[in-house]
């Protein structure tokens, strides 16, 4: 079978969150051939008719769908999949659907709270209750994010930012708003353990990968723990370089493991989540779980934390790539079907 390997298109000069795609792309069209298909690389803009050209063009039995943020901006990430949809083309990962719903921030999160799956506190423009739940008024932490962007983009320890006084909030996001590219909404900072669950798709059903911790290591002590972009992708920062992933975990921690695992598992339903994807969490101080982000199609390059949680699954790379190959979406009938 050919199969259309399309990524989006990078620059020399890009960021190296971005230049991490051919890595995906490469390790991706490895295991493909080594499964016998024949592979057809497709680097693709934002240009919406171009890709339809090219994909009609080339007719692949199947699309798998590395594209990530077009022309440097996270919201134009659904774009290619509804693409695939209005061809009737069969590929890997997330629906249109799903991957625009969980992109958007503030939106996953009005649904994960509809669906009584645990988020943290958020405002898009600084109004949070604070008369209805702080009497009298509790300083607090909360976390600015873009709305849209991906890879931990923007984020560092300036990030957090302690909120004194009920306006503050709102004058935070404005001058963020302003001075950024974007948008950008305030989390409550949860400060605690953070956790990573994949899930990988299995026959008919899913799999929940071996959950992951992301310690913070010799952090002094003024900083807030953050996975921020320098401790994501600057090899040669102090944040990479304390920033350890472990799957190691005593025999008392089951308990949590386990609501995590729940709790992924009904992200994967909620979102109408396929193929691959990764929950992140926060652990409060009293062992409460808050989900902070819902990644479809989440980095399946060698070195990444997916990729690490198959492993210790004890799945090669190539039957990881197999199961995700296998679990397409095929928009325009009622179920999936395999390809082997």
């Amino acid at each position: 079978m050919t199969v259309a390997v399309l990524y989006t298109k990078v620059r020399k000069d890009s960021s190296k969150d971005d230049l991490d795609t051919l890595m995906q792309v490469k390790a991706v069209t490895e295991s493909l051939e080594e499964l016998n298909h024949k592979v057809d690389k497709v680097a693709c803009t934002n240009d919406i008719s171009s890709i339809a050209t090219s994909l009609k063009k080339r007719n692949p039995g199947i699309v798998f769908n590395l594209v990530e943020p077009l022309q440097g901006e996270g919201q134009f990430i659904y774009i290619a999949p509804t693409v695939f949809d209005y061809l009737k083309l069969p590929y890997t990962g997330c629906s249109s659907e799903s991957i625009y719903i969980t992109s958007n921030k503030v939106l996953a999160k009005k649904l994960m709270r509809m669906a009584g799956i645990p988020t943290p506190e958020w405002s898009v423009d600084g109004n949070i209750m604070f008369s209805k739940s702080d009497s009298p008024f509790r300083q607090r932490r909360f976390i600015i994010k873009s709305i849209w962007e991906h890879a931990s983009a923007g984020i560092d320890e300036k990030s957090v930012v302690l909120i004194k006084k009920p306006n503050d909030l709102s004058e935070v996001l404005e001058c963020r708003n302003l001075s950024s590219r974007g948008l950008y909404f305030a989390e409550e900072y949860i400060e605690g353990r953070e956790f990573n669950l994949s899930l990988l798709a299995k026959g008919m059903g899913v799999e929940v990968l071996p959950p992951a911790e992301m310690k913070f290591i010799h952090f002094p002590e003024k900083n807030p723990k953050v996975l921020g972009y320098r401790a994501k992708w600057d090899e040669g920062s102090t944040e990479y370089a304390n920033t350890q992933r472990s799957f190691d975990f005593s025999s008392e921690e089951q308990p949590l493991l386990e609501i995590l695992k729940a709790l992924s598992l009904r992200c994967w339903d909620t979102f109408g989540l396929n193929g691959y994807a990764r929950v992140d969490f926060r652990i409060d101080g009293e062992n409460n779980p808050y989900v902070l982000e819902i990644n479809a199609n989440p980095c399946i390059s060698p070195s990444s934390g997916f990729v690490a949680a198959a492993c210790r699954a004890h799945l090669s790379y190539g039957e990881m790539i197999k199961r995700i190959l296998n679990s397409p979406i095929i928009s325009h009938k009622l179920r999936s079907r395999s390809f082997r």
